[in-house]
């Protein structure tokens, strides 16, 4: 008997996928059409399209540069969330790991003056200590990492706003930080004749291929190398790996180390490029990090699936924010997305109500064939 298509985790993975999208664009679509009828349609076709409803060739590629250059930061908080979930840790502190990555690569930019390599450098040691204290409180104080994660995210805010409040970081006619264009132009990441591919958007920067690159080494290092497959075991069992002879204390620091520096560089390559400053009256998390969660279960908890649920999702995102404002409010665009964003997370318990209806089909058929054996 031939095996059916949809056993295989791939094909399952992309159609929980598909479900998932479907039913957050359909809830969408009512929620649209009950505010007002007649403008539904067309506003949930910007939402899916987003750059392609601009008008010229030249602003649909501009558009398509802004939307990746977003797309990196939270493609490297899906991989945090995504390499610690597959150690069987879940990283609910990547977006306080993302503002010590926004914290640091700030104040070494404008502060210190340093080179954009140095800048990444400093912020990704941040994300990696702040993990770190996280995987500490696990292995060694049985800690969950969901609350002490939680709890250094506001800590993190706060200590950012203060640091980077201060005289030689902040505009003073702004409660922005001070442009990187006029206070230190070495610290903006390189283009590399990106932005020229975009209409000389000077946004797209190295940070796209950059974060792509990573998503790639983060499959190699958990499906390809001894040391993913003690993360992974760790992982599956603690007691067992230990047992094995892996050192699982150690592999959860590291697991959670690791982690806080991808977020951490998320947050270098988006403040990095000069696309936004950090506002230092900021009083809630950023929304970075818990993006990241939906983007990592849309593509199926795998590094390579994560680069095009993020893409996706940055791109609702910003076509969410392009609805005509004269027919529905400018909260509609981040509820839409937060709706869809929330119905992407079901992916697993699709994929499982799938499995399950296969293995139920089997063995009806293997009754059958077993009665007309007798």
């Amino acid at each position: 008997m031939k095996e059916s298509i949809f056993k295989k985790p791939g094909v399952q993975t992309l159609v929980s996928s598909l479900i998932c999208i479907a039913a957050g664009l359909f809830v969408g679509f009512i929620i649209l059409t009950i505010i007002n009828p007649s403008g539904s349609f067309d506003a949930i076709g910007t939402i899916l399209l987003n750059f392609l409803t601009r008008a010229t060739g030249a602003a649909k590629m501009k558009s398509l540069g802004n939307t990746l250059a977003k797309t990196a930061p939270l493609l490297m908080c899906a991989l945090s969330v995504c390499f610690c979930y597959k150690v069987g840790l879940f990283n609910i502190g990547a977006a306080g790991q993302y503002e010590a990555g926004a914290c640091l690569a700030l104040y070494t930019a404008i502060a210190l003056k340093m080179p954009w390599f140095v800048c990444l450098i400093a912020a990704a040691l941040g994300g990696a200590v702040l993990g770190a204290v996280v995987g500490f409180l696990k292995a060694y104080r049985n800690v969950n990492e969901v609350i002490s994660g939680i709890m250094l995210n506001w800590i993190t805010l706060y200590l950012t706003n203060m640091l980077l409040g201060g005289a030689n970081v902040k505009d003073p006619a702004s409660p922005y930080t001070m442009p990187l264009s006029s206070s230190n132009p070495n610290s903006i990441l390189p283009s590399l004749g990106l932005g020229a591919l975009f209409n000389n958007n000077r946004y797209v920067t190295i940070a796209i291929p950059l974060a792509i690159l990573i998503a790639v080494l983060i499959w190699v290092i958990l499906e390809k190398t001894k040391f993913g497959y003690e993360l992974r075991a760790t992982g599956f069992n603690k007691d067992a790996s230990r047992y094995a002879g892996m050192k699982e204390k150690k592999n959860i620091i590291i697991t959670l180390a690791i982690g806080g520096a991808l977020a951490a560089l998320g947050a270098a390559f988006l403040f990095l490029s000069g696309y936004q400053q950090w506002s230092t009256t900021q009083s809630s998390v950023p929304g970075m990090g818990f993006n990241g969660i939906a983007a990592t279960f849309l593509g199926g908890l795998n590094p390579i699936g994560t680069i095009f649920s993020s893409y996706f999702i940055q791109s609702i995102t910003d076509g969410g924010a392009m609805i005509n404002r004269s027919l529905y409010p400018a909260e509609i665009s981040d509820l839409i997305s937060a709706v869809i964003i929330y119905l992407c997370g079901f992916v697993l318990f699709f994929k499982t109500v799938i499995t399950t209806r296969i293995r139920k089909n089997e063995e009806k058929l293997a009754k059958k064939a077993e009665g007309g054996n007798k």
